[in-house]
């Protein structure tokens, strides 16, 4: 399995993510300057989180004019897949590679805690290794991961099962029907913390897997979906 990450300046999860896909894979991934033009043979694309271009005009969308976001978004057209990770969901939304947008958090705080998060579909190359209804507890860290969308766009992606991730209590309820700053941290429409594309090869989401896929890091809920990755596309 061939992966690159894509490196924009203001990256701070780019190392993070590398070094999950290497223990997954077994060798490290390729790293890509934002600056470049053509993403190297590969098998996927990461899109990592941070605050690329310092968040400056909105989350995301000074990146996804970046030389190296046309290629991306070619490759993910023609099937590679493609994971965003909160600043890389929101470079997804801004290219149109996803629905709808990332708004500010409602409290307008920036928020940094694990969260929990049920897994909605396993049939997908990120999924595979965990079971429907799943919970598992994740980080996030972002100040714009209120997930939006007008309601025909949310009935489209609850209709077509492309909710990857929902916001949720420790034991599975419903982010909406809790407390605001419990199970839903950010307003997010629908406690949709991640989502896919038609084909359900391009994902994005909020929280941070790669925070949480070794034991020295006090948890591995996200080793999953890297070890899925691996085994789908070795």
């Amino acid at each position: 399995m061939k992966s690159h990450v894509i490196v924009f300046p203001g990256s701070n999860c780019d190392r993070d993510v590398a070094v999950a896909l290497e223990n997954a894979m077994g060798h490290p991934p390729g790293m890509v300057w934002h600056g470049d033009t053509e993403v190297p043979e590969t098998d996927l694309i990461v899109l990592p989180g941070g605050f690329s271009y310092g968040d400056y005009l909105r989350c995301g969308a000074i990146a996804a004019q970046s030389p190296i976001m046309r290629d991306v978004v070619k490759k993910a057209n023609a099937g590679t897949p493609v994971l965003g990770i909160c600043n890389g969901f929101q470079m997804l939304t801004e290219t149109g590679l996803l629905p709808g947008v990332l708004m500010q958090n409602a409290s307008l705080r920036y928020i940094c805690k694990d969260v929990h998060l049920k897994v909605e579909r396993t049939d997908t190359c990120f999924t595979h290794k965990y079971s429907t209804a799943d919970i598992l507890r994740i980080p996030i860290a972002h100040h714009e991961g209120n997930y939006y969308a007008g309601d025909d766009v949310l009935d489209r992606l609850e209709g077509e099962n492309r909710v990857a991730f929902r916001y949720c209590s420790a034991d599975g309820a419903d982010g909406k029907n809790l407390p605001f700053e419990g199970a839903n941290p950010n307003g997010a429409a629908r406690d949709i913390a991640g989502i896919y594309n038609e084909a359900g090869t391009v994902l994005g989401m909020m929280p941070h897997p790669e925070r949480l896929a070794d034991p020295e890091l006090g948890g591995t809920d996200g080793t999953a979906m890297f070890d899925a990755l691996a085994e789908a596309l070795q």
